[in-house]
């Protein structure tokens, strides 16, 4: 005969209990309203003899109106106790979360932890303002410098948490990894993370930031890379490719961090192969350097430098250039590491020549270069081609970037390099309007367009030569890029049928002219699963590192100088947080396994 079951017996509490033996059902519990014992199991022979045993003799001279009346007036003072319990508790797990959501907007606002006392005290200051009778509240709220730091590590666990367990759905998944040093002079190594699921919903997001004291070579790079990829718990074989800054310690082909990891793929027996990029944005920039116009760029940095770098110089310019109501009112400085800073100090030069010139003329500068028209033509053509060189890195850059959008804007941008070298054989300059301008103003020598035409000749040249890689994965990009212009018999086998299947779909053709190529890969039906796992993959590509120089310029912003003594946790804890991105700190979670923990005012006022 099976056991019975008190709780599958259906037992209901009765009204007349409550009077008979002074007893309330709380949370489907019977509690005695006398004494706050509550019996385990609801049966009416428990509650009469916990009654008659405890509490008979005090109520024993009291009729049925009397035992009525005491039992609503006991049930009362119950409910106002719990509703004490309850606002009290509701308070405290408030002010743990107020001192969690303050936290995360500390992190990403890269203020220091000690921020929380001033934040706190104007709080208070307000408070004493406009509601002085919840001061208390406000007191309540803990944001001491330890505070902030545990509540900022928590976040970040939290954030990691989500995304170890996102990473558990991956079916494809790529790495991004650079490497910069901090104010300290300690190398930092940047690793992001972009991965798809099943569902070809992509999740791209900051994986580790890694202090390196020793040496950054190869070998190093690959043992704090696999850490973090074994940390994540994430299969080998599901690693699709990566993404580098192009350092020889990064693409050495036998002891660099790409070989390493080649190495490590075999030894797991992967059966794809990991496809390594050097960073789109990096490479435009390189290709700049192809133009070999040094000897422009020196003397305008020369100029600007003479004008900048000395306090009074600068000051007379300004007021020299108010003078004479001109459009700009200064000159940028240019760096050589902010690439698109050199095209604005061209430009804003080539607007101010003829000013910079009669500024230098009253400070006794030879001015000879400056006023030479071949110099000012190469300056001009330097100018134009900067800044096409500029609209196309800003068209690179950004978050959430698929790698074969990025692929199409470098391939427009070869064949514009093709239609503007034939264009300038034939002095056609309706793209180069500063070299038009210069044409133009020429006395007497003609406009060098051959000259300039090699350039472009050239500068094309190292835009083939340094995309040749992305060359080789044209097939792969086209077919995320347009499937329905892919051509059938020249792709996979694996592919073909599916392939044949996708073009001669009206709806989802439809479906692709509606939505783009990004978003089209979503809507694949699960009957072609070989072309949903090629878009995976290609999805899961990062086209440039552009996530890892954002997240060093969030370091520079956090480690600064006066705060060069940050530890490496907490600035990582921080970085994870400022940089999330489809992640968000589940904080009513945190604040529940926080055991809904009250803070004292005198824990507050530390």
């Amino acid at each position: 005969m099976a056991k019975r079951k008190v709780d599958t017996e259906n037992r209901g509490f009765q009204t007349r209990w409550e009077s008979e033996y002074m007893f309330t059902k709380v949370a489907g519990k019977p509690v005695c309203l006398l004494c706050g014992e509550s019996v385990a199991v609801l049966k009416e022979y428990n509650l009469r003899r916990h009654y008659e045993t405890k509490h008979a003799d005090k109520n024993k001279n009291m009729d049925m109106e009397q035992r009525l009346q005491k039992a609503e007036e006991l049930k009362r003072g119950l409910k106002s106790r719990q509703a004490l319990f309850k606002k009290a508790k509701s308070q405290g797990q408030a002010a743990v979360k107020a001192s969690f959501i303050l936290a995360e907007e500390i992190a990403k606002s890269a203020r220091p932890f000690t921020e929380g006392d001033f934040i706190k005290n104007c709080m208070i200051k307000v408070c004493d303002e406009v509601c002085p009778e919840k001061r208390q509240l406000f007191l309540n709220v803990s944001l001491s410098r330890n505070t902030i730091a545990e509540r900022v590590d928590q976040l970040s666990i939290n954030l990691k948490e989500q995304l170890v367990k996102k990473g558990k759905d991956f079916i494809a998944y790529s790495l991004a990894v650079d490497e910069s040093t901090d104010i300290s002079d300690i190398a930092q190594l940047s690793i992001f993370i972009r991965g798809v699921d099943s569902n070809l919903s992509v999740t791209e997001e900051f994986l580790a930031l890694r202090p390196m004291h020793g040496t950054t070579t190869g070998h190093d790079l690959y043992e704090e890379v696999s850490r973090c990829v074994n940390e994540m718990e994430l299969p080998w074989e599901k690693l699709v490719g990566l993404t580098t800054d192009g350092a020889p310690a990064m693409c050495g082909h036998r002891s660099g961090l790409v070989a390493k990891i080649r190495e490590k793929m075999q030894e797991e027996n992967a059966t794809g192969e990991l496809t390594a990029y050097h960073c789109i944005i990096h490479q435009e920039a390189l290709c700049g350097k192809a133009l070999k116009m040094e000897h422009v760029m020196s003397i305008i940095t020369r100029t600007v430098n003479f004008i900048r770098a000395k306090g009074l110089n600068h000051r007379q310019f300004k007021a020299f250039l108010t003078e004479l109501e001109t459009e700009h009112g200064d000159l940028p400085y240019h760096t050589e590491v902010r690439w698109l800073s050199q095209g604005k100090v061209l430009q804003r030069c080539f607007e101010l020549r003829e000013e910079i010139c009669l500024f230098l003329d009253s400070k006794g500068k030879d001015t000879t270069q400056l006023r030479d028209e071949m110099f000012l033509c190469e300056m001009a053509f330097l100018c134009d081609i900067t800044s096409h060189l500029n609209a196309i890195n800003l068209q690179l850059q950004g978050r959430d970037r698929v790698i074969s959008d990025m692929y199409s804007t470098v391939k427009a941008f070869k064949t514009k390099l093709t239609l503007w070298e034939t264009q300038m054989r034939k002095e056609n300059l309706s793209h180069f309007p500063s070299c038009q301008t210069m044409k133009e103003k020429l006395s007497t020598s003609a406009f060098p367009s051959t000259q300039l035409a090699d350039k472009i000749g050239m500068l094309a040249a190292d835009f083939r030569r340094r995309f040749a890689d992305f060359e080789a994965q044209k097939s792969r990009l086209e077919l995320l890029g347009n499937p329905f212009a892919v051509d059938v018999e020249s792709s996979p086998p694996n592919l073909q049928m599916e392939l044949i299947d996708l073009q001669c779909n009206d709806a989802l053709r439809a479906k692709y002219a509606a939505v783009g190529a990004a978003e089209f890969a979503r809507f694949l039906p699960s009957t072609m699963p070989q072309l949903r796992i090629q878009a995976a993959q290609t999805l899961s590509m990062f086209g440039s590192t552009y996530l890892c120089e954002q997240l060093f310029s969030l370091m520079n912003l956090n480690k600064t100088s006066h705060r060069s003594r940050l530890t490496a946790e907490h600035l990582h804890s921080i970085l994870r947080i400022s940089s999330a991105q489809s992640l968000t700190p589940n904080i009513d979670e945190l604040v529940e396994k926080m055991g809904h923990h009250q803070v004292s005012p005198s824990t507050s006022n530390k």
